[in-house]
């Protein structure tokens, strides 16, 4: 089974089973890392938001237009910034590592 590493807040290490077809979003919730959602993956607010590390981020396909409008809501956006919900686990990833930022905002609840 492929596998996904969460680099978390405190800057520990979680490496995770990540099964193919899941979103980085619905992986973090199975293995209780601290990734909100607040939308439950409809791509509707920014706190799924998580920094993949540079040497994967040209394996993920490009980010929609809608993606791109949340991420400008993300707090500490970087280069390399993505929406968890819309990574979807491939074999291609196996390996893939993502940090979490120090913080989200969330829109939903303003």
């Amino acid at each position: 089974m492929p596998k996904l590493t969460f680099i978390e807040r405190d800057g520990s290490r979680r490496d995770v089973d990540a099964p193919i077809g899941l979103s980085v979003l619905e992986i973090a919730h199975r293995n209780d890392i601290d990734i909100e959602g607040a939308c439950e993956g409809s791509l509707a607010c920014s706190t799924c938001h998580v920094v993949v590390d540079p040497e994967w981020f040209e394996l993920l396909k490009d980010a929609s237009e809608d993606e791109e409008d949340m991420l400008d809501l993300a707090f500490g956006l970087t280069q390399t910034s993505r929406l968890g919900c819309q990574i979807i686990m491939t074999e291609e990833l196996d390996g893939l590592t993502v940090r979490l930022p120090q913080a989200t905002r969330n829109m939903m609840n303003v």
